[in-house]
């Protein structure tokens, strides 16, 4: 008998030739996720150290919450989807009602309420969570029907998409709930949204701009909107921003005038340069490559989380991986937009690199639901 018949006959017991979960599969961390979360982290802070004013204190407090950040992303990767998705429905529910809450008994500052303050406990913003509960919900509702959704499945999940989104524009918080409502809307779209209903969307929000306009939005909020069409025309005022951000990155050149030598930034040209304009103080500081070494980073986490979409091994998870994925993109894409002068400035942070706090743990926390999906079907994979 030569060694091909041997091993023909030998009896193959289930999981006898299958090696198993590998350590960082028992711990629940994508490496490759993992390296490019820590990559982006590190420019970041380099970065936010400029930008601040060469304040270690700023650094100091970015870092604890980067701390803080990672350990709460380690600790939900450890959940099992499958719990996440029995829970959907009720943190919908509750992150709901605490949206409700906030008119009545929430805090604010500058005549905008969107924080509350629980048993004593420090404040927080219930938008910050309903940025993953809502696609969960979607995900949830949708996972249970059949796909592409039928037009009434499509209906009630417009509802769980735009009842908080539009709670949070009354607060008045125009970019989050653009962001909420983008992140269910992706799970829409992932879930094989017929292009009807797409094309019969920007028909019905065409024909509304106008009603929009006059009736929704708040002054400042179109004072934003004309800036960007002519930031010259109030060049000391609501145009300060772009054309100082403008300036500072058309200065940056190729490779920039060096670290901690930006003139726009170190000389306080710049407004809000270590948080929604950091971008800026990139470009002017290390140019056009610093820009491209960011831009790949992000690129590469982006294809890593639609990987682990591609991957998943069932529907929620392939929505939920997804729409977070691509709600990253957004927030990427939001920032820089409205930086370059090329959409209107509504607060969003560049993610991971701009100062803060609470959405640093809240992105983190859905790159940990990533690595739960991830590292679950490589288990079952296996």
């Amino acid at each position: 008998m030569d060694s091909k018949d041997f091993i023909r006959q030998m009896p193959l017991h289930a999981g006898s030739l299958v090696a198993g979960p590998t350590f960082w599969q028992r711990i629940h961390i994508d490496v490759p996720l993992m390296l490019l979360l820590l990559m982006l982290t590190a420019y970041g802070l380099i970065v936010l150290f400029s930008a601040s004013g060469q304040q270690w204190s700023t650094l100091y407090r970015q870092g604890t919450f980067f701390a803080i950040a990672y350990a709460g992303m380690l600790i939900i990767a450890q959940i099992k989807m499958q719990m996440l998705r029995r829970w959907a429905p009720w943190l919908f529910l509750i992150g709901v009602c605490m949206l409700i809450a906030i008119p009545f008994f929430g805090t604010g500052a500058k005549g905008a309420k969107r924080w509350l303050s629980i048993a004593g406990l420090p404040r927080f913003q219930p938008s910050e969570i309903m940025k993953l509960v809502v696609p969960m919900a979607v995900a949830w509702y949708l996972a249970h029907r059949t796909l592409p959704p039928r037009f009434k499945y499509v209906c009630i999940a417009m509802i769980l998409i735009f009842l908080p989104a539009g709670l949070i524009a009354i607060q008045p918080d125009l970019g989050t709930a653009i962001l909420i409502a983008s992140s269910g809307l992706f799970v829409l779209l992932l879930a094989g949204l017929s292009w009807r209903y797409v094309l019969a969307a920007l028909t019905l929000l065409g024909a509304s701009a106008y009603p929009v306009w006059v009736y929704m939005l708040h002054d400042y909020q179109k004072g934003r909107i004309l800036t960007l069409i002519n930031p010259e025309s109030d060049k000391l005022g609501s145009g300060w921003n772009i054309m100082q951000s403008k300036t500072a990155i058309g200065s940056g050149g190729l490779e920039g005038k060096g670290w901690l030598e930006g003139t726009q930034s170190q000389l306080n040209f710049l407004p809000e340069s270590h948080t929604d304009f950091i971008i800026a103080v990139l470009a002017e500081e290390f140019g056009l490559v610093g820009v491209l070494i960011l831009l790949a980073i992000y690129l590469c986490i982006i294809a890593r989380g639609l990987m682990i979409g591609l991957q998943a091994q069932d529907s929620f998870n392939r929505l939920v991986a997804g729409s977070i994925t691509l709600t990253f993109f957004v927030y990427v894409f939001v920032n820089m937009g409205m930086v370059s002068g090329l959409l209107p400035v509504v607060g969003v942070p560049l993610p991971l690199v701009s100062q803060g706090g609470t959405s640093i743990v809240t992105l983190m926390a859905g790159f940990g639901i990533l690595m739960a999906i991830s590292t679950e079907s490589k288990r079952i994979t296996r």
